[in-house]
């Protein structure tokens, strides 16, 4: 067992000072390994974190929130982002790189001619909707997938608490969005032609956009994509698609692209800054009309490392071909998760794209889940059942990854099947992960 005394007494101090802990969800400890995850990193290179404690582990989950696409601290992105904070990364003039980032993503997506930048994902999906709702006049939004934090957003679960469970993350809780903005924001399932057309039918006229992820684990069921684009242009909606999370790993560009259909917008966030903060949103002229009657202005928005980094970014992603890559590294995880599993008679769904790779265990689903993380950190491993692999993991990263999987199935096989459920809750101190939102009472 690791000593990660320092990294988790820093953690209890933070819960008292911050609310929920931590600033990201999905950097909850509660959501790995209660009282083990180590919370915070010291430093981070490649596709290694050492923590506050002195212990460095292989990052065999979301590497950054899916952001380092390219691996933790990428000296050429490095290198553009140092160079660009010693000629002073903010003054009252604005950086000419956000017109090079901008000229650079309409060059990748020829069907676009606007673009406005701002700093997160959930910043940029806020300011699509506001453009799309400024260009048509209209208020109504349909969702699908996951978009972020704000109020349009989370007004989808006004009515019960329970419209966005099944596009993403359950249990997100409306508290503190206004109760007004009820019946705004209207959720369907990807691949639901039936619940699409119903939103179509009742709301058609008062559409103001569709918002939706083209793909995320599979691929759209033949037709889905391209029935969508020629309902929102039939009502007069705009549709676009957020490619935050599928979008530069899958292909270069975004998935729309290989995928065939073309939005009004597009936004793109995570991996275009490798860990540094960027978004954009680029879309038709005619589509992003709306922003030059809609007040959407940040200071920071201004600020130049965003551009610069997402500039050198672009660039390596490109020459580098990391699509392919990652691919090739999440072929492989998932080939080891899959042989593992069945040599040990665990009984496991492993699915997603290989770029965003995933497993889950079919009994005892989150107590197997937090003890396989539990386990892999002593092996070394900061790992729990996704994986998006980078540009910085290769077959050796693979292969220790792997041996470390088959020593780990066959302990969690053994205590599954000497004790059951009662041997698992013990084997992890009664501790299990959350799944989902949960409020953090302590």
């Amino acid at each position: 067992m690791r000593n990660t005394e320092k990294t988790q007494a820093l953690y209890t101090h933070a819960k008292q000072r911050i609310p929920g802990g931590v600033q990201l969800l999905s950097k909850r400890p509660e959501m790995f390994a209660p009282d083990v995850w180590p919370a915070y990193a010291a430093s981070a290179k490649g596709a290694t974190i050492t923590d506050l404690d002195g212990n460095t582990y292989y990052d065999m989950t979301t590497n950054g929130i899916g952001a380092c696409l390219l691996g933790y601290a990428d000296p050429d992105v490095s290198r553009a982002v140092i160079e660009t904070v010693e000629r002073g990364s903010m003054t009252s003039l604005c950086s000419p790189d956000e017109v090079k980032l901008a000229d650079r993503l309409c060059e990748i997506h020829p069907w676009a001619e606007n673009v406005r930048f701002a700093r997160t994902g959930g910043e940029i999906c806020a300011v699509a909707v506001r453009i799309a709702r400024a260009t048509t006049g209209r208020d109504v939004v349909a969702i699908s997938g996951y978009h972020g934090w704000s109020d349009w957003y989370l007004a989808a679960n006004l009515n019960d608490n329970h419209g966005l469970d099944g596009v993403h993350l359950p249990g997100l809780a409306p508290a503190g969005v206004p109760k007004p903005l009820t019946g705004t924001s209207l959720t369907f399932n990807g691949n639901d032609f039936e619940a699409f057309d119903k939103i179509i039918a009742e709301y058609g006229d008062r559409l103001a956009c569709v918002i939706m992820e083209p793909m995320r684990n599979e691929l759209p069921a033949p037709g889905f994509l391209e029935h969508i684009r020629e309902e929102t242009k039939r009502v007069g909606a705009l549709l676009i698609f957020d490619e935050i999370t599928i979008g530069w790993r899958y292909c270069f560009g975004g998935s729309h692209l290989a995928l065939g259909v073309t939005p009004d917008m597009a936004v793109f966030a995570k991996a275009m800054g490798n860990g540094h903060p960027i978004a954009a949103v680029i879309g038709t002229r005619e589509a992003m009309d709306g922003a030059q009657s809609s007040f959407i202005s940040s200071t920071y928005w201004t600020e130049c490392v965003g551009p610069a980094a997402a500039l050198a970014v672009i660039d390596k992603m490109e020459k580098s071909r990391v699509w392919e890559h990652v691919a090739k590294i999440g072929e492989s995880v998932k080939a080891a998760w899959t042989a593992s599993a069945k040599k040990h008679g665990l009984d496991i769904d492993c699915s997603g794209f290989p770029c965003l790779a995933h497993f889950g265990f079919k009994e005892y689903p989150l107590e197997m889940k937090t003890l396989y993380t539990t386990l892999m950190l002593d092996e070394g491993f900061i790992a729990n059942v996704s994986f998006y692999p980078t540009l910085a993991h290769d077959e050796k990263i693979v292969a220790l990854y792997a041996e470390a999987i088959d020593r780990v199935f066959e302990k969690m096989a053994k205590i599954k099947n000497e004790g059951g459920k009662e041997a698992i809750l013990a084997a992890i101190d009664g501790k299990v992960c959350q799944s989902g939102f949960k409020r953090l009472l302590k």
